[in-house]
């Protein structure tokens, strides 16, 4: 955002230098990027009246004319007379003009600062030219260049153009993503507002400005008079229409207007257009025009209406786009023809152009919500709807609207035809805030009086009252950002500087605070994690709606972000799986051939509702994807579990697995294949803490995932409370070696490995030596009715070497117990 320094002087004295202006600004108000010397590039620009201009023979467009400067500039060539000669070719030179003369010497304002062009005195055709009459483009002012520039000022040759149109100005460049709580600010009477306070000055708001209910007393004309109404008043606060006749669309603004827009960056249109857009730069209150006629057209009876658009609803916007309305959009609509996009951009079919003889101003103020959504989802960027996502005031739109009516009148000589209708279903409230001096000191670390701080606020034109110490403050009702005590202390300590606090050290006790038992569990599951070889990723808690579907999960049991920070990130996220394996995909193509990641974050399943206090239900979540291009021997599902194995022998819990049920079908276990997966719980209290497993065959394709990809979800406060209700299972290690024997067992196909591995663990159970029982393989042939499940059991004893025999033993009871209960074969 622009803010010229010159426009902010017509509302508040600002008697410092330009430097020290922009580090008080930076200090109290909002960073200063730049600071640009606009008066510089104007400072040889000098305003001359053509004495005479006549035909240059032989060509068809130039013209030799003698310019009166008042002799101000030196060393130019002059006639008997003083004057000057300049061959010009633009279409509306003509004697008596004033113009504005770039003499010899002078640098073209429109190339300035890159590679500036140095105007000279040289001969065209043989016709002497000392240098030139400036059209705005060369001007640097705006973009025509249809003819050369006329000046509409009454003064005399000789004068620096500059400080006729206050072009000795600097510009502040202003970075405005810390104001998006003020939309006051986003006008320059706002701004100026804060400058005057910084300052330690009184600010007193002009007096158009102040009046929020203006007279609405002028007789309706013969013209039909629009009505208007709000369909739903979550939609807008407050719609106000007037119709103006006889309004010139041809028209200009006066020149001085034009240049003011012009530098922060507006470029002049015609005086209809550019009268609003004045008032939306003074006020941040932006506003409609829309051709009356044509609305008639649309709606014979004028019944505008402020409404949702419809799905399949289109509408041409002014810059020749077409779009596709949405539910989520708020139109403006004649009867039932959509005719703006509201707060964004006009419809094409009522615009105002040359023709237009009777126009329709509205001023409004709509849900900023709505808008940031129909920002991002649309595309648009303009400087209306940049300033009504900030949340423009709706008291504010009817003195814009009376002193447009004013601008429009004064610059088309339009009259005002219908008196100004509204609908103003929601009344903001200013309550009053109570605040103690001693506190605002307490937290600032000053020493202020009570009446210090109330003068603070009411150079900002809060209403205030004391009382000992004791502060009564009212906001005015363009600060919607205050609202309790806390507020007002900080817009007292921001004003008067928070620099110039004197610091003191804090009297508190600095011992470091101990991290919580479930901080340190995180802390303990990364580091075992990350030994195991995986590295930890971070990824947003918002994700796209595709990526939800792609993971099997429904995105209706999300949580969807009104006014997302991109259109790609619109769901809060159900788990973290789905960001996981959005990640394999891009990893592989990097040449990562194997690898782990995993994330401990938080997640927000719609279906856990809100909390007290009304806001999403979050659960801490870890998550984990393996994946390898080039499959290693076994299934992915024992890597992923062998990993999660490892995390759970650091924590000192033992894990147990059971089936998923098919019909179970959460967002947890959604993107994992039923049948290659586990639900994981807690073995000494029977609690499930996540899901282990592969991914389903959709997903897969989904994620370009590789056949060898797996992975788990643990709910961590459910670990956390499994790793606090253990006792540990440390065990030395033993001295004595131990003896492995690797078993295959046939089993019919119905018999799952789980299965087994219990019946072999029922009997290692009675054994009084230390044992693992680990999977080495599962085969099965196509249409075969039974299946080979190679089992490897590890036999350690602490108090001696295991003799063959005795190992021989305990396998064989194993090799019963499975030939019993599972009618197992060894093979």
């Amino acid at each position: 955002m622009i803010i010229s320094v010159n426009w902010l002087k017509k509302f508040t004295d600002i008697d410092m230098p330009i430097d020290q202006l922009a580090t008080l600004i930076g200090e109290r108000l909002v960073e200063i990027e730049e600071v640009i010397d606009l008066g510089a590039k104007y400072k040889d620009v000098i305003i001359a009246r053509v004495v005479s201009c006549v035909d240059m023979p032989d060509s068809d467009h130039l013209h030799v004319c003698v310019i009166d400067d008042g002799g101000v500039r030196p060393g130019v060539e002059r006639d008997e007379n003083g004057y000057v000669q300049v061959v010009c070719g633009a279409p509306n030179v003509r004697e008596g003009l004033l113009v504005a003369w770039l003499p010899p010497e002078a640098v073209v304002p429109e190339t300035f600062g890159n590679d500036p062009f140095v105007l000279g005195a040289r001969k065209l055709r043989g016709h002497m030219s000392n240098g030139m009459l400036a059209s705005a483009k060369e001007l640097d002012l705006f973009d025509d260049h249809e003819g050369i520039l006329e000046v509409d000022a009454d003064i005399a040759p000789g004068t620096n153009f500059a400080d006729v149109y206050e072009l000795n100005d600097y510009l502040l460049d202003i970075e405005n993503k810390s104001l998006t709580h003020r939309p006051d600010t986003f006008g320059i009477i706002g701004f100026a507002r804060e400058v005057a306070a910084i300052q330690g000055k009184a600010f007193q708001t002009p007096e158009w400005l102040q009046q929020l209910t203006p007279d609405n007393n002028k007789q309706q004309s013969d013209v039909i008079a629009p009505t208007v109404s709000i369909d739903d008043s979550r939609l807008s606060s407050r719609f106000q229409a007037v119709v103006l006749t006889n309004a010139d669309g041809a028209a200009k603004s006066p020149l001085a207007v034009q240049t003011y827009l012009a530098r922060i960056g507006m470029r002049p249109i015609n005086a209809v257009v550019d009268a609003t857009n004045y008032l939306m730069m003074l006020t941040g209150q932006p506003m409609g025009i829309y051709d009356y006629d044509k609305i008639l057209a649309l709606d014979p009876n004028a019944q505008l209406h402020v409404r949702s658009g419809r799905q399949g609803e289109t509408l041409e916007l002014l810059d020749g786009r077409t779009i596709e309305l949405s539910p989520e959009d708020i139109v403006v609509a004649a009867g039932e023809t959509a005719i703006g996009l509201a707060g964004a951009m006009g419809g094409a079919n009522t615009v105002v152009d040359e023709h237009t003889k009777i126009i329709l101003i509205e001023s409004a103020t709509f849900n900023l919500y709505s808008l940031r959504a129909t920002q991002m989802r649309h595309g648009i960027f303009s400087e209306a709807i940049t300033r009504f996502t900030k949340g423009q005031p709706a008291e504010l739109a009817a003195p814009v609207l009376a002193s447009a009516i004013h601008l429009i009148s004064k610059w088309t000589h339009a009259e005002q035809a219908t008196q100004i209708v509204e609908d103003y279903p929601v009344k903001a409230e200013h309550p009053t805030i109570e605040v103690d001096a001693d506190k605002v000191n307490a937290t600032l670390g000053t020493a202020e009086t009570a009446e210090y701080m109330a003068n603070t606020l009411k150079n900002v034109e809060f209403d205030v009252e004391t009382s000992n110490t004791t502060i009564h403050v009212t906001a005015p009702y363009w600060r919607a950002d205050i609202h309790i005590a806390e507020d007002i202390t900080e817009e007292i300590g921001r004003i008067n500087s928070y620099d110039s606090i004197t610091p003191t050290l804090a009297k508190r006790d600095f011992t470091a605070v101990r991290p919580s038992d479930f901080d340190m569990l995180r802390a303990r599951v990364r580091q075992g994690l990350v030994r195991a070889g995986a590295n930890e990723v971070l990824t947003y808690s918002f994700v796209h709606g595709n990526i939800l579907e792609k993971a099997g999960q429904d995105p209706a049991n999300s949580y969807r972000i009104t006014n997302s920070i991109s259109p790609d990130l619109q769901y809060y996220r159900q788990s973290l799986t789905p960001s996981l394996l959005g990640l394999v995909h891009p990893n592989i193509k990097q040449g990562y051939e194997h690898f782990a990641v995993f994330e401990m974050n938080k997640t927000h399943p719609k279906q856990l509702g809100l909390t007290d206090e009304n806001v999403p239900v979050e659960i801490d979540m870890l998550a984990l994807t393996l994946s390898s291009r080039k499959p290693a021997a076994g299934s992915a599902y024992y890597q992923a579990k062998r990993m999660l194995e490892y995390l759970a022998s650091t924590l000192g819990i033992e894990l147990g697995y059971q089936t998923i049920d098919s019909n179970d079908d959460n967002e947890l276990t959604a993107p994992f294949e039923t049948r290659r997966s586990a639900m994981v719980h807690d073995k000494k209290t029977g609690d499930v803490l996540g899901v282990i497993g592969e991914y389903k065959k959709s997903v897969a394709r989904n994620f370009k995932l590789s056949d060898y990809t797996a992975g788990f979800e643990i709910k961590t406060q459910a670990l956390h409370t499994a790793v606090a209700n253990s006792e540990g299972n440390y065990t030395p290690l033993s001295r004595y070696p131990g003896s492995e024997r690797d078993v295959c067992f046939q089993v019919a196909s119905s018999v799952n490995y789980g299965q087994l591995a219990a019946c072999v663990q029922g009997v290692l159970g009675g054994v009084n030596l230390e044992t693992i029982v680990s999977p080495i393989d599962i085969y099965q042939a196509d249409a075969s009715d039974t299946k080979n499940i190679t089992l490897r059991i590890k036999l350690t004893a602490h108090d001696r070497t295991l003799a063959g025999e005795e190992v021989t033993a305990i396998i064989e009871q194993v090799t019963e117990a499975a030939s019993k209960e599972l009618q197992a074969a060894i093979v």
